[in-house]
């Protein structure tokens, strides 16, 4: 395995969303073009983990950045194959000069120790005992960190050359479940209208899913769909629905029973900012969250 082969992947393609396995156009795949772009026009290495899921979507996204040396976004899951492929291509890329985590989730940090073992290298990290905290517009490597609340505390996507980092903030496909701390929710909107309002970045990689070409669209279509769920939530609590599972029911019918528990979590905060916001009527059952 070469690391200098454009989007070396630890696993295939699970067919989720419009990357399917096998969909191919002139030229190669769509994911063999998205890489070969990545490499060619921000010097960016893709590298997916072979952990596969219902909420990991087709794996996890880690991003080797730039070289001599280079800078990996999300080292991911702790995983042999993936490990070997980050050694391979930091190698290539001559030697690690720090790990950047957009947030702290296992699926994208478990693999951090497995680095620094190897090499002598600063981890930096919107929160936890790392060698270096993000602050907002902090500079740090080749990155500038932007908060992103929502998904988890002290998330941050991170932007370089051209490219922004969104971790869990922005997916390739779908959309995130957002945490019930207070003022997630209203947060997580601030950050996704600033990041729309940015024309530093041309491509979006995400800590799921396929690479974004277009991240004003993708922007906007995920305002518009988060808006749209609390248009949902205040129609049923209009029409009397005070139960979490009466809400569920009406907000997230298309929620499959997989997603539900992830359905709960981003319910319970939308309940939270019409709380802040003075709109949540009396009487509505709050969730209570095991997730």
């Amino acid at each position: 395995m070469s690391a200098n082969v454009a989007g070396m992947r630890t696993s295939p393609s699970n067919g989720a969303g419009g990357e399917e396995a096998g969909l191919t156009v002139e030229g190669g795949s769509l994911q063999e073009r998205s890489e070969a772009q990545l490499l060619r026009d921000h010097d960016i290495l893709w590298l997916r983990a072979g952990n596969a899921g219902a909420m990991t979507l087709s794996g996890t996204n880690s991003w080797v950045v730039g070289r001599e040396p280079a800078w990996v976004v999300d080292p991911g899951p702790r995983l042999d194959d993936h490990i070997a492929s980050l050694l391979e291509a930091i190698d290539a890329r001559g030697g690690l000069g720090g790990i950047a985590l957009t947030h702290d989730h296992q699926d994208h940090c478990e693999a951090v120790p497995a680095l620094t073992a190897r090499y002598q290298a600063p981890v930096a990290a919107g929160r936890g005992e790392v060698d270096i905290l993000f602050k907002e517009g902090a500079h740090v490597g080749p990155f500038e960190a932007l908060a992103t609340p929502g998904h988890a505390v002290g998330h941050f996507a991170l932007i370089a050359d051209g490219a922004c980092f969104t971790g869990d903030a922005v997916l390739g496909e779908g959309s995130v479940f957002i945490s019930p701390s207070r003022g997630a929710m209203a947060g997580y909107l601030r950050a996704l209208t600033r990041l729309g309002l940015r024309d530093d970045f041309s491509v979006l990689c995400p800590g799921h899913g396929p690479v974004v070409d277009d991240p004003q669209a993708k922007l906007d279509q995920y305002i518009s769909h988060r808006l749209d769920r609390e248009r949902r939530v205040l129609n049923a609590l209009s029409g009397g629905k005070r139960s979490v599972d009466e809400l569920l029911d009406e907000v997230w019918a298309d929620a499959p029973a997989h997603l539900r528990p992830a359905a709960t979590v981003t319910l319970a905060a939308h309940l939270d900012k019409l709380d802040d916001e003075g709109r949540l009527p009396e009487g509505v059952e709050r969730p209570t969250l095991r997730f």
